[in-house]
C-alpha cells in the first residue's frame, strides 16, 4: 500500500459513512489576524480554490499536496488562486517527483489560460510539463458527487461562480464563492443541508458583490434548516486589526475558524468537531 493509501484511503475506509469538511482558511483577501485565505477540503482531496496561503494550510493541516486529486475554482481573483504555482511546484519537486498523481482542475474558461500564466511568471518554463499533465475540465467527475457550477454575482472579469455538490446519498452542500446576495444563489442554498458562504465585508462597506451581516441574518432566517458556515470573513481572530467583534447570527450560522472541521452524516446532518 503506497503513502496515499495509508493516509487518505485508509481515512476514507473509515469514515465511508461520512463527509469531512476542513475549512482550511477563513480570511478575505486583506488576511485578519489568526486567519488564512478562505479555503476549503472535502474528504482530504478535494479543494476549493488554491489560495496564496494554500501550502501552508495544507502543512498546518499535515495534509499532503499530492493527495489532492481535485481542485474546484470559483473565480481568478488573487487571493483565491494566486497559491497555484507554488502548489503544483511543490507537487513536482517533493510530493509527486515522479508525477504519479493526476490532478484535475475545474472551472469557467478562463481558469486555464490564468493559472497558465501565473505559472509561467512566477518560474519560466518549470512547470510547463506539469500543466500539460493536468486534466482542464468544465466540471469534474467525482466519486459519490454530482457537481454543479453556478454564476453569482461579484466582478464579471474573473468570471465568478459558486459550486454545488449532491451527495449520492441524496443531500447537497454549497461553496458560494465571492458573491453578494443574488437570487440563484440563494435558491440553491436553501436546497442544501449545508452551505459556506463568504462574508468579505462590515456592515458598513457600499457594495453588492459581497455578503454583509445583514445578509447573513435574512439568509439564515430565511432558510432555517441550512447550516450556514461563514468564511472569506473580515474578523479578526487573534489581535484587533479591524474588528474582532462577532455578530449575533441565528443559530443556524458557524462563523469558521481556520481549522474548523465538520464531519456530515448520510442525511445531510453536519457536526462541528
Amino acid at each position: 500500500m503506497n503513502v496515499r493509501c495509508d493516509g487518505v484511503l485508509e481515512w476514507r475506509r473509515l469514515h465511508s459513512a461520512m463527509v469531512e469538511v476542513e475549512l482550511l482558511g477563513s480570511g478575505n483577501a486583506f488576511l485578519p489576524s489568526g486567519r488564512h485565505h478562505s479555503f476549503l477540503i472535502i474528504d482530504k482531496h478535494i479543494i476549493i480554490d488554491c489560495p496564496p496561503t494554500a501550502l501552508s494550510s495544507l502543512r498546518r493541516a499535515r495534509i499532503s499536496p499530492a493527495d489532492i486529486d481535485t481542485i474546484l475554482i470559483t473565480h481568478v481573483h488573487g487571493d483565491h488562486v494566486f497559491g497555484f504555482p507554488f502548489f503544483i511546484l511543490e507537487r513536482k519537486y517533493i510530493s509527486d517527483r515522479d508525477g504519479l498523481k493526476p490532478l484535475t482542475v475545474a472551472g469557467s474558461p478562463i481558469v486555464k489560460e490564468r493559472l497558465s500564466e501565473l505559472c509561467k511568471l512566477a518560474y519560466p518554463g518549470s512547470l510547463d510539463d506539469i500543466l500539460q499533465e493536468i486534466i482542464w475540465v468544465d466540471t469534474p467527475q467525482l466519486q459519490d458527487w454530482d457537481t454543479e457550477r453556478f454564476e453569482v454575482v461579484h466582478q464579471p472579469a474573473v468570471e465568478p461562480h459558486g459550486w454545488m455538490l449532491t451527495h449520492s446519498d441524496g443531500w447537497s452542500m454549497l461553496h458560494s464563492g465571492d458573491s453578494g446576495p443574488c437570487e440563484e444563489l440563494w435558491t440553491r442554498i436553501g436546497r442544501c443541508s449545508f452551505a459556506v458562504v463568504e462574508m468579505g465585508v462590515p456592515e458598513y462597506v457600499q457594495t453588492k458583490e459581497h455578503h454583509k451581516p445583514s445578509d447573513i441574518e435574512k439568509l439564515a432566517t430565511k432558510f432555517p434548516s441550512t447550516h450556514i458556515l461563514l468564511t472569506h470573513t473580515y474578523i479578526d481572530s487573534d489581535y484587533q486589526i479591524l474588528t474582532t467583534d462577532i455578530p449575533q447570527f441565528p443559530s443556524n450560522v458557524t462563523h469558521g475558524e481556520d481549522g474548523m472541521i465538520f464531519t456530515i452524516d448520510k442525511n445531510g446532518n453536519p457536526t462541528v468537531e
